[in-house]
């Protein structure tokens, strides 16, 4: 699915938490899965300004204050109970194994249904993987797109029919509510969070001290059932580095097949399997990267930053950006570099 329709840009978030940190709360529910619950830790704790000043304060909290049953069989021991969702700007629902009513369109239990309502007006919403299904039985995300593991989509959609789901993207931004697939798609999408309030620069350094990649667009597929190549079967990775390094220049999809020793057939068709995407798509989204990190962190002219990430002209600079993100560059960039006072 096009960006443009699953991804909406946020302007950097508020910073309201303790000490002028963002205030995140995690809630974790009966059953949640301790890898999911431990990313926002993870990730938004690497995420620090150039003094190395953490930008967000991480709060881990239950329904009720008091611990709660993993799925790996330990129990989780909370910071804090639902007072934390009343004070948080953020708030982040893992998944839970545990709420098999809500699989049919079941009410929340009561107690979560309480910390849920308690949330503060106007903080933002997030959900890994079938986190999405609380956001839903509260009636948060009816009437919006939205995304959950590809697996259980048909059962979303059955279960939620007012939710627009789409499960061949990664992550959903629709402003104050994301949703996200599952496992490394709410790695995504918190890294994409930090890019949203704080730009590439601290993006990337925070990716660095995860070890994983900084960035997967949200549009980019779920991988449904595609296996690995064999070692001996040709892939498309070497012309995909050769073409990242050479972002700035014209690049033909004849020119990315030669380099890839296949058909232009073969190549479109492996390429689409390999990528989720087609070869034109993700140059296109691969130039975007570079002209955001350009407008970001430089004061080159629009007319350089396009020249460089392979746009060739501001105008189609412009219309790439409005079309994927519904911001032109000058406007995205006083985003991230707003006028000095």
């Amino acid at each position: 699915m096009d960006l443009a329709r699953t991804t909406r840009t946020g302007t950097p978030a508020e910073e309201n938490g303790p000490q002028g940190r963002h205030l995140i709360a995690v809630l974790a529910l009966p059953g949640v899965p301790p890898f999911e619950l431990g990313i926002p830790s993870r990730v938004f704790g690497s995420a620090v300004d150039e003094a190395g000043e953490a930008l967000y304060e991480v709060v881990v909290c239950t329904a009720d204050g008091r611990p709660v049953l993993s799925d790996a069989g330990f129990t989780i021991q909370p910071a804090a109970g639902p007072e934390a969702l009343a004070a948080a700007d953020t708030v982040i629902l893992p998944p839970t194994h545990a709420m098999p009513e809500l699989a049919h369109g079941g009410p929340l239990p009561p107690e979560v249904a309480a910390a849920i309502a308690g949330i503060r007006p106007g903080a933002r919403l997030v959900s890994i993987c079938t986190g999405s299904y609380v956001l839903a039985a509260a009636g948060l995300l009816d009437g919006r797109p939205a995304t959950t593991h590809w697996n259980l989509a048909p059962e979303f959609r059955r279960a939620y029919p007012r939710v627009l789901v789409d499960e061949d993207v990664l992550f959903v931004d629709d402003g104050d509510v994301l949703t996200s697939a599952g496992v490394a798609a709410g790695v995504d999408l918190c890294l994409h969070l930090i890019r949203r309030d704080h730009g590439a620069a601290v993006t990337n350094r925070a990716a660095r001290m995860c070890v994983v990649p900084p960035w997967r667009d949200g549009g980019q597929a779920q991988y449904i059932d595609r296996p690995v190549p064999e070692p001996t079967v040709a892939t498309t990775t070497a012309a995909r580095a050769w073409a990242l390094e050479r972002l700035a220049e014209p690049i033909t999809l004849a020119e990315l097949a030669d380099h890839a020793r296949m058909s232009l057939r073969t190549f479109t068709r492996r390429f689409r399997d390999e990528v989720g995407m087609t070869p034109v798509q993700w140059l296109t989204a691969q130039r975007l990267e570079v002209a955001r990190h350009l407008l970001e962190t430089s004061d080159l002219p629009v007319d350089l930053v396009a020249h460089r990430s392979g746009f060739g002209s501001a105008g189609s600079l412009r219309q790439h950006m409005r079309s994927a993100l519904g911001i032109s560059p000058i406007a995205y960039r006083r985003t991230f570099q707003p006028a000095p006072a």
